[in-house]
């Protein structure tokens, strides 16, 4: 690749980066958390599809990834815009899984101990 096509692809990057918005948590307007997923998705598809084969497949997929970071945001803000606004809906995921270790256990030592008192 020469230098007039690198300056040229540059270029090129600049003024698709220019016409993009910038992906903004603080977006007031409802999302359509499907278009937002599919744009994200097809993003990083065309991205990984447009590198060069050479170098490790991790690699390129990073590339990609950091390449669609700004959709990624996007897509991230109106997923939790979306969720309710509970403060204890964590501690009560982390309540229940804690529970169900305990059930489990607990519930196995219990039938021993009533076996052994039979």
């Amino acid at each position: 690749m020469n230098s007039r096509t690198a300056h040229v692809q540059a270029l090129a990057l600049l003024i698709a980066l220019a016409g993009v918005a910038p992906a903004s948590a603080l977006a007031a307007e409802p999302a359509d958390l499907p278009a937002l997923e599919r744009a994200w998705h097809g993003c990083v598809r065309e991205a990984y599809d447009s590198q060069q084969d050479r170098g490790s497949r991790a690699g390129r997929e990073r590339n990609a990834l950091d390449e669609c970071k700004p959709h990624e945001d996007a897509y991230v803000a109106a997923l939790m815009a979306a969720r309710p606004g509970d403060a204890d809906a964590p501690m009560n995921g982390w309540a229940r899984t804690w529970a169900a270790y305990v059930a489990f256990v607990v519930d196995p030592v219990k039938v021993w101990i009533e076996v052994l008192r039979r």
